[in-house]
């Protein structure tokens, strides 16, 4: 299995920052694809962006390109999600995601990120 924590969110203005952390435990040598979802009251949880562990390519939602940028770093098992440009609409809980080549997900807890107009 593999364990994730999340941290970094919180309350911003519109056109803020934020920089959401994630760290990864256990069977890290297992791990595909990290990545973010988000949840808002009363929608289904939806993909943000995805890294592959190994190759570092990148995939993002059309809603969030050329305002977040995910990055993650092997070495110290960290995945981040740096969050620029921030509209209400980006308010949900947010979510660390791992997948191995079965494609098994895990799941962080989640962490609050809110915009405020």
């Amino acid at each position: 299995q593999v364990q994730l924590v999340e941290s970094g969110g919180g309350l911003v203005q519109t056109g803020g920052s934020l920089r959401l952390s994630c760290a990864a435990s256990g069977r890290t040598l297992s791990i595909y694809t990290m990545g973010w979802f988000r949840q808002a009251p009363g929608k289904e949880r939806e993909f943000v962006a995805t890294i592959r562990w190994s190759a570092g390519s990148t995939n993002y939602a059309d809603s969030v390109k050329g305002r977040f940028t995910i990055s993650r770093d092997n070495a110290k098992n960290t995945l981040d999600l740096q969050m620029n440009n921030l509209k209400p609409e980006d308010t949900a809980v947010y979510y660390c995601n791992s997948r191995n080549s079965r494609l098994q997900d895990y799941w962080g807890q989640g962490t609050q990120v809110t915009v405020s107009s």
